[in-house]
């Protein structure tokens, strides 16, 4: 193995030089040394070398660092290094840029192995990553996919999920009118109906390949997932460009030319600033910040996170500034609802059910007479649905969850009619989320064709 080493100023000398020794002593190649920190053990000039052994230092470690991984191109960093130079939030910021240059990171009781990206797709990819779940990942997955399609592309969507299907499968979102009973026949087969890849499909009305994945790490990588075969199915697809959806906080494990990361407005500060959010933030080149709005993010809160992309450490290379829009989401019926009385199921926590209602009612003309958040409640959402089927005409729903096996054919059993529903990102102040993705869909294929 060969190694750059983590040291600092807290260790006496002597006592490093050992920690060395015994390195090469098993085998091992130690081509570089860094200094993270720390004076009080060092001599007064510092120290420039152990043995023969170059140490880089700067006011910077994650600088240092990155330079020395770029310009010695190492198989791991081994870390001997401690507190108080490294607390948590900066040695997870070292493991950060360590993994950003797809290099192993151990330490004394830790591996952070690098989630494998391999380049497989023949198209231009752009990614959709996230901070977790129900940030609306999907929602801005299909927005993203009508929105090149409006300007003259031909995306095609990989969408991996925890209910994806054995063998990755392509749905014709551009060709198919699947209707409810549809779904429920999906779902009678044994599939998972409110799948990411048929809420992509059916919303985004492009080609899109489902995918599955189990297990999720630090980093994103995946313990199981059949990515990979599905990104070959994609190249086979009609298209010009592949979106890559996330799942959670996984992140595909294929190459992307370019990457979006989606944050809720309502994620705690330390989640970009410290574990591994400053590893996403280095994949990323945009950043669209969700449910910009009461009670989810406070301006304060919403303030803070755009602050810390905007200064997230970007590498020694030269790159520009991650770009980053507010947005919030709006619901929109795929199908005509006005004048009609709706019931509806959402996943939205109940502090939603305000602005959903005033946005359809305003919006589309129909009147909300109730409004579920039970969705992920399969007992409780079936008998919500029965005591809404005397006032509600309609059961309007996303395709989430336990939408189609539980909401769909408790809706159709009672007698309503079926609608399903969209989560559209509206920016706010001026914040453009189209303009956006379409430029980091241009990116994408200015990067791809460089590679070319």
């Amino acid at each position: 193995m060969r190694y750059v080493v983590l040291v600092d100023g807290e260790h006496y000398p002597p006592v490093v030089q050992s920690a060395l020794d015994d390195v090469v002593a098993t085998g091992h190649d130690i081509i570089g040394a860094v200094l993270v920190g720390g004076r009080e053990k060092l001599p007064k000039d510092g120290v420039d070398a152990f043995g023969e052994v170059a140490v880089r230092s700067g006011d910077d470690p994650r600088a240092t660092l990155d330079a020395a991984l770029r310009d010695l191109a190492p198989d791991a960093v081994l870390d001997l290094s401690d507190e108080p130079v490294l607390d948590y939030r900066r040695r997870h910021e070292l493991v950060a840029v360590t993994l950003h240059h797809e290099v192993r990171y151990e330490g004394a009781d830790f591996t952070f192995t690098p989630p494998p990206r391999l380049r497989l797709a023949t198209k231009p990819t752009l990614a959709l990553i996230g901070t977790g779940k129900r940030t609306g990942k999907t929602a801005l997955g299909g927005f993203t996919a009508r929105t090149l399609s409006e300007a003259g592309l031909k995306p095609v969507i990989v969408s991996m999920g925890r209910g994806g299907p054995p063998q990755p499968e392509v749905m014709r979102g551009d060709e198919l009118e699947v209707t409810p009973s549809d779904l429920l026949e999906l779902a009678d087969a044994g599939k998972h109906a409110a799948s990411d890849y048929i809420e992509d499909a059916l919303l985004g009305r492009v080609q899109t390949v489902g995918c599955r994945r189990c297990g999720g790490g630090l980093a994103g990588g995946v313990e199981f997932s059949n990515v990979d075969r599905g990104v070959e199915v994609a190249n086979d697809l009609e298209g010009d460009i592949m979106i890559l959806e996330g799942s959670g906080s996984a992140i595909p494990p294929v190459h992307a030319d370019a990457t979006g990361l989606v944050v809720g407005a309502a994620l705690p500060i330390e989640y970009l600033a410290g574990y591994l959010g400053p590893y996403r933030l280095l994949l990323s080149d945009f950043v669209v910040v969700t449910m910009c709005e009461e009670p989810f993010g406070s301006p304060s809160q919403i303030s803070q996170i755009t602050s810390q992309v905007r200064t997230a450490f970007r590498g020694t290379r030269d790159r520009d500034e991650i770009r980053v829009v507010r947005t919030v989401f709006r619901p929109a019926p795929t199908r005509p609802v006005d004048g009609l009385k709706v019931f509806v199921a959402t996943t939205a926590p109940k502090e939603a059910a305000t602005p959903i209602t005033k946005h359809l009612e305003s919006e589309y003309g129909c009147e909300v007479v109730r409004i579920t958040h039970s969705l992920s409640d399969r007992k409780r959402l079936e008998q919500e649905i029965a005591d809404a089927r005397k006032e509600a005409d309609i059961l309007l729903c996303e395709i989430k969850a336990a939408a189609v096996d539980v909401a769909t054919r408790s809706a159709l059993g009672c007698g309503m009619d079926v609608v399903y529903m969209d989560n559209v990102p509206v920016g706010l102040d001026g914040d453009d989320a189209g303009e956006l993705v379409r430029w980091g869909a241009e990116l994408a294929r200015d990067r791809h064709e460089a590679q070319r």
